[in-house]
């Protein structure tokens, strides 16, 4: 059985931030953990915008603080993320990600799943690394 709390995260090497400031991901369950899937706590800040393309990863996003929005740029439709809202990159779509009016609290389930140590690339994608 794998217990973690997220203040032993915090402020640890499994918190990380992007490159710009726009997001902090607070990685609680990794590849190293065997489970078939990484488990994070994303807060996405505020008035920020970032491209992602997970042309690696399938992604599921829970929100469950703040708001938000996600344009997919290959339709160009924009859904409103808030409490409650679910979205799933299911065929490794291309997107915007906006931080709304507040800062955003999303949990992210990530197959296959990230050592720890990845972040967004010029085209915003993950890379796969290995331990």
């Amino acid at each position: 059985m794998i217990v973690r709390d997220i203040k032993d995260i915090i402020g640890s090497h499994k918190e990380v931030y992007a490159k710009d400031g726009q997001w902090i991901s607070r990685r609680m369950l990794l590849k190293s953990d065997n489970m078939g899937f990484s488990f994070h706590e994303t807060i996405i800040k505020a008035g920020t915008k970032t491209h992602i393309h997970y042309q690696n990863h399938l992604e599921a996003v829970y929100c469950v603080a703040g708001n938000g929005k996600i344009e997919d740029l290959s339709s160009g439709r924009v859904h409103e993320i808030y409490d409650g809202v679910m979205y799933a990159l299911d065929k490794h779509d291309d997107h915007n990600l906006y931080g709304g009016s507040e800062d955003m609290r999303l949990i992210c389930v990530f197959n296959p799943p990230i050592v720890g140590t990845e972040n967004h690339d010029e085209n915003g994608v993950y890379p796969i690394l290995s331990e």
